[in-house]
């Protein structure tokens, strides 16, 4: 009989290998480090809501505010510098509380400009707005 067959066996056994290990490590590691910035740069939005219905708007009551690619506002087909279109929204405002604008942008209009013209309703304190869009055709 042989005793130190039994010590090899025990011997054998403590030397594990660990590359499978180490590569479902690796593995782990990589889809984590994929996942993580996708995370991070999505945006939880909670959508308002009302259950009372929006008064219906005259159409009298809808003006028009066009801009161009070239910073060119025309303000119910007149052309206004921005300034002069705070001051015209501002006495729209106190002659009616009711009044709606509606902004029809063009497709190039670089984002800032537009920020720029909603500025100038907010500081007219207008508050019903719309930006005019073009259904894509399919």
């Amino acid at each position: 009989m042989r005793r130190y067959s039994q010590r090899n066996n025990l011997a054998t056994l403590s030397e594990i290998n660990v590359t499978p290990l180490l590569d479902l490590a690796f593995v782990l590691l990589i889809i984590f480090m994929i996942t993580t910035p996708l995370l991070e740069s999505s945006m939880s939005l909670v959508i308002p809501s009302s259950t009372t219905p929006n008064p219906p708007v005259n159409a009298s009551q809808v003006q028009t505010i066009s801009i161009d690619r070239s910073d060119t506002i025309k303000f119910n087909n007149q052309v206004v510098d921005l300034e002069t279109l705070t001051a015209r929204l501002s006495e729209l405002k106190r002659a009616n509380a009711h009044v709606a604008v509606v902004i029809r942008p063009d497709r190039e209009l670089p984002v800032q400009k537009l920020v720029a013209l909603m500025d100038a309703l907010q500081r007219a304190e207008i508050t019903k707005v719309g930006i005019a869009t073009k259904a894509e055709a399919k």
